[in-house]
C-alpha cells in the first residue's frame, strides 16, 4: 500500500510554492514599479499622444502703425494645413493624403510622404496658407473622408498694406510669423503674442471627441508698435530719393533721414533702390536679377543671397562713409564754441594748403582768397577748416567728436547698426588731424551724422534718435511710451544760434543754394568726399559719396534731412548739384504738411505761381475776363457759348503767364499735345518750348539768384500725350561744381 506525502515533502511542496509565488509576484511587482513610478511619465505620455490631440493655436502679431495710427504692417487672417502621421490607417489613405496635398499646395509629395511616416499627431505640411487654397483643402477632407488626417487651424499671415514704403525700418517676418529683419526682428518678442492650444479627447478610430473632453487655452494677441514715422513724409522722402538715385545713376543706393531735431524722432527713413516686405526675396534690382540669372550652382545661390542681403540692409545706419564736408559743422561748431573762430575771424586761400608734408587741395583750385567766418562755410573751403582743426589740436577736437556722440552707436532702436571709425585724439597726428577737419579718413553712419547736426542746431542738446514711439496692447491701451531723451548738452546755445545762421546762409548764397524753398529759411551743408581705395593707376578718384543735409526752419530748427547718394554716375557728382536739390524738393512738400508757415520776400511774391480761378459754367466772356484778370492766357475749344471744362483745373497753381484751356462744345472735343523734353534747358527755354506745345509749366527750385540754373528733372517724361493745357512740374538747380 503506497504512503502519501510525508510531512516533510509538504513542507518543501509548501516552500517551492511560496517560492515561485514570490518570485512571480515579485516579478509583476516589479515591471508594475516600472510601469507606475519609473517610467510612469513616459507611458503617461504615450497613452496621452493616443487619447487626445494637442493643436497650438498660433496668435495673431502685432501691428504697426505710424505716428498718425495708420497701418505700416498688419497681420490677415491665413490657415495652417496640418496632418496627424499616427492617424493614418494603411497606405492607400496615405496616398491620398500625399497626392491630394501635394496637387493643392504645390509641395514637393516626397517631402509630404516624409512627413506622413513620422510617429506623431501634428506634422505641420503648409503655414499661411490662403482661402481659395483652402477651401480646396476642405472640400478634398470631405470628398476622401480624410477629417481625422489633413487638419486646418486658422491663424495670420502678415501684410505691408503700403508694399515698399518703409520697408527698410520695418524689416519683415519668416513663415513661421518670426521677425527676420528691421522692427519686425528688434521687437519681434513684443509683437508675437503667446501661442494657445486646443487638447480634444479621441475615440479609438481617432477622430475628436470634443463633448466629452476639449480644452481650450486661448492665444494672446502681440502688442503693437506706434512709431515715430510720419507715412505722408515717408512718402515724400522716398519719391524724391528714389528719382535722384535713378536720374543720377547712383551705383551703391541712396539713402535718406528726416529727423525732429529737437526730440531724435525719425519721421521718415530710406533707402532706394529697396524691397518689398510682402515678398522679401524677390530681388527687385532687374540689372542684378538678370545678372544672378546667367549663373549657374553654387555661385548663383552666394549672388542670391548677397543681393538679397544688399536690398535688405538699411543703409541709413548699416553702413559708414566718409562724410566730407557736412562735416564741417561739428569742426566749426567746435571751433566756435572754443574760442578759435568769431565772427570777426578771417582766412586766406590759394586752393591749398600744408601741413607737415602733406598738401591739402580746396576744391576751387584757384582758391577762394580772403573770407570772413561766413563765406568760409559759405564757399566751403577746405583750407580754412583744416586750420580751425589745427587751432583746436587733437585733444580739443576729439572731445568735441566724443560729445557728439562720433564714438558710439546712437543706440537706435534698430538692428545691425555699425560702429564708427576714427583716430583717438593719441592717434591723430597734425596731418590726421587735418583730413579729419574737413570729413576725410573717418568713417560715420548717416544717423551718426545727423544726429550731431541736430545737436548743432537744436540749441546744442544731443538727443537719441528712436522710431519707435509707443508700445501698445490689443486694445489700444498704451504699455510703454517712448520719450525723448538728452542725453548731453555739447555746446552753448549761442554757438547753435549762431551755426544756424551760418548754415543759412550756405543755402541763401553759397553751395547749397539747390536747396533753396521759396517762402521758408532753409539752412545746410553740402558734402562729397572720394570714396577709399577706389583710385586710378594715374591717383585720380573715380568714386564719390555725394550727400547734403539740410535744418528748418533755419531760425528755429524743427526738421533735419540728410540725403547721401552713393557712386552717382554722372559727371557733375558734387552733393550741391545732386543731393542739395532732393532735400530742397522734400522739404517743398513737407514743411507745408507740417504747417510751417511760409514768409515770402518780394522777389519770391512776384515769382509765385497763380492758381486757375473756377470757369466751368460761365459764359466764355465771363471766363476769358477772369482768366485775364489773373494774369493768364486764354485758349478757347469749340463753339459753344458756355464753358464745359477747363484744363488746368480751378485752384490748381501755374506760372504767371500761363495758358487755360477752356472747351465749349458738347460734345467736348479734347485737344492733346506732346510733352517736350526740359532737360537742360533754362527757365526762358523751358518757357518757350511749354508755350509751343500749349502746357503750363510750375517751376521749382528757382527762387535764388546767381549763375545759371538748368532744367534736371521734369514730373511728366517728354514724348508723352497729355491734354493741352496740362502742367508739368520742372526742377531747377545751379550746376556749380562746388563741395
Amino acid at each position: 500500500m503506497a504512503k502519501g506525502p510525508t510531512k516533510e515533502m509538504w513542507k518543501r511542496i509548501l516552500a517551492i510554492m511560496i517560492a515561485v509565488c514570490v518570485v512571480a509576484f515579485g516579478t509583476v511587482g516589479i515591471r508594475l514599479f516600472g510601469l507606475m513610478v519609473v517610467d510612469a511619465e513616459e507611458y503617461q505620455a504615450k497613452a496621452l499622444s493616443q487619447q487626445l490631440k494637442d493643436i497650438t493655436i498660433e496668435p495673431k502679431r502685432g501691428a504697426i502703425y505710424d505716428r498718425n495710427m495708420n497701418y505700416l504692417a498688419t497681420s490677415s487672417t491665413a490657415w495652417t494645413i496640418y496632418i496627424s502621421p499616427n492617424d493614418i490607417a494603411n497606405d492607400e489613405e496615405r496616398d491620398l493624403v500625399v497626392n491630394g496635398l501635394s496637387e493643392i499646395l504645390g509641395i514637393d509629395a516626397e517631402t509630404i510622404r516624409e512627413k506622413t511616416l513620422k510617429n506623431n499627431q501634428y506634422e505641420i505640411i503648409k503655414r499661411q496658407v490662403e482661402k481659395p487654397q483652402t477651401d480646396e483643402v476642405r472640400a478634398y477632407i470631405s470628398e476622401h473622408g480624410l477629417g481625422s488626417t489633413i487638419g486646418i487651424s486658422e491663424t495670420t499671415k502678415r501684410y505691408y498694406p503700403n508694399d515698399n514704403l518703409a520697408s527698410a525700418v520695418l524689416g519683415f517676418v519668416g513663415s513661421e510669423n518670426q521677425g527676420l529683419y528691421g522692427l519686425e526682428s528688434q521687437y519681434d518678442s513684443v509683437l508675437q503674442g503667446v501661442s494657445g492650444r486646443i487638447i480634444a479627447s479621441k475615440n479609438a478610430k481617432g477622430e475628436d471627441m470634443p463633448f466629452t473632453y476639449q480644452k481650450i487655452i486661448e492665444a494672446q494677441e502681440g502688442n503693437s508698435l506706434v512709431l515715430t514715422i510720419d507715412s505722408t513724409i515717408q512718402y515724400y522722402v522716398e519719391n524724391a530719393l528714389s528719382k535722384a538715385v535713378i536720374d543720377n545713376n547712383v551705383q551703391q543706393r541712396g539713402c535718406a533721414i528726416a529727423m525732429n531735431v529737437n526730440t531724435g524722432e525719425i519721421l521718415a527713413m530710406a533707402t532706394k533702390p529697396d524691397f518689398n516686405p510682402n515678398d522679401p526675396f524677390t530681388i527687385y534690382d532687374t540689372a542684378e536679377a538678370a545678372r544672378i540669372e546667367t549663373l549657374t550652382g553654387e555661385e548663383k545661390s552666394k549672388a542670391i543671397s548677397e543681393a538679397q542681403y544688399k536690398q535688405w540692409r538699411n543703409k541709413a545706419i548699416t553702413e559708414v562713409y566718409y562724410p566730407g564736408s557736412v562735416f564741417k559743422i561739428v569742426t566749426g561748431s567746435a571751433a566756435i564754441e572754443e574760442g578759435v573762430v568769431n565772427a570777426n575771424s578771417t582766412f586766406d586761400c590759394s586752393g591749398s594748403i600744408k601741413i607737415a608734408d602733406t598738401i591739402f587741395k580746396c576744391h576751387k583750385r584757384s582758391g577762394h582768397g580772403h573770407q570772413n567766418l561766413m563765406e568760409v562755410f559759405q564757399n566751403s573751403c577746405n583750407p580754412a577748416f583744416i586750420l580751425m582743426g589745427q587751432g583746436l589740436g587733437a585733444e580739443t577736437f576729439f572731445k568735441y567728436f566724443k560729445a557728439y556722440g562720433l564714438t558710439e552707436k546712437t543706440g537706435i532702436d534698430l538692428p545691425g547698426e555699425e560702429m564708427s571709425i576714427y583716430y583717438t585724439a593719441e592717434q591723430m597726428g597734425p596731418v590726421e588731424l587735418a583730413s579729419e577737419s574737413f570729413g576725410q579718413t573717418i568713417n560715420l553712419t548717416p544717423i551718426q551724422l545727423i544726429t550731431a547736426i541736430a545737436a548743432a542746431v537744436n540749441g546744442g542738446y544731443l538727443v537719441q534718435p528712436h522710431v519707435v514711439k509707443q508700445i501698445i496692447d490689443s486694445d489700444g491701451n498704451v504699455v510703454e511710451n517712448i520719450e525723448p531723451e538728452v542725453k548731453r548738452q555739447v555746446i552753448s546755445e549761442e554757438t547753435s544760434l549762431f551755426m544756424r545762421e551760418l548754415l543759412e546762409n550756405v543755402v541763401t548764397n553759397g553751395s547749397g543754394k539747390n536747396a533753396y524753398v521759396a517762402g521758408y529759411r532753409v539752412g545746410g551743408k553740402t558734402g562729397t568726399s572720394q570714396k577709399q581705395n577706389l583710385k586710378n593707376e594715374d591717383g585720380s578718384i573715380t568714386k564719390y559719396i555725394s550727400s547734403f543735409c539740410g535744418i528748418a526752419p533755419a531760425d528755429d530748427p524743427e526738421i533735419a534731412i540728410i540725403v547721401l547718394l552713393d557712386e552717382a554716375n554722372v559727371a557733375n557728382y558734387y552733393g550741391s548739384a545732386i543731393a542739395a536739390p532732393v532735400v530742397g524738393q522734400i522739404f517743398e512738400e513737407v514743411l507745408p504738411y507740417m504747417d510751417v508757415e511760409a514768409v515770402y520776400t518780394e522777389e519770391e511774391l512776384a515769382e509765385m505761381d497763380i492758381k486757375v480761378p473756377d470757369v466751368q459754367g460761365k459764359s466764355v466772356t465771363e471766363a476769358k475776363n477772369a482768366i485775364k484778370a489773373a494774369e493768364l492766357n486764354v485758349t478757347v475749344i469749340g463753339d459753344g457759348d458756355t464753358v464745359q471744362k477747363q484744363v488746368p483745373a480751378a485752384q490748381q497753381s501755374i506760372s504767371k503767364g500761363g495758358t487755360v484751356v477752356i472747351y465749349t462744345g458738347d460734345p467736348l472735343e479734347q485737344s492733346m499735345t506732346e510733352v517736350p523734353n526740359f532737360i537742360n534747358m533754362t527757365p526762358a527755354q523751358v518757357n518757350n518750348a511749354a508755350a509751343k506745345a500749349k502746357i503750363n509749366v510750375k517751376y521749382s527750385g528757382t527762387g535764388v539768384s546767381g549763375s545759371q540754373l538748368l532744367a534736371y528733372q521734369q514730373s511728366v517724361e517728354s514724348g508723352t500725350k497729355v491734354e493741352a493745357g496740362t502742367t508739368i512740374t520742372v526742377y531747377f538747380r545751379h550746376n556749380d561744381s562746388s563741395d
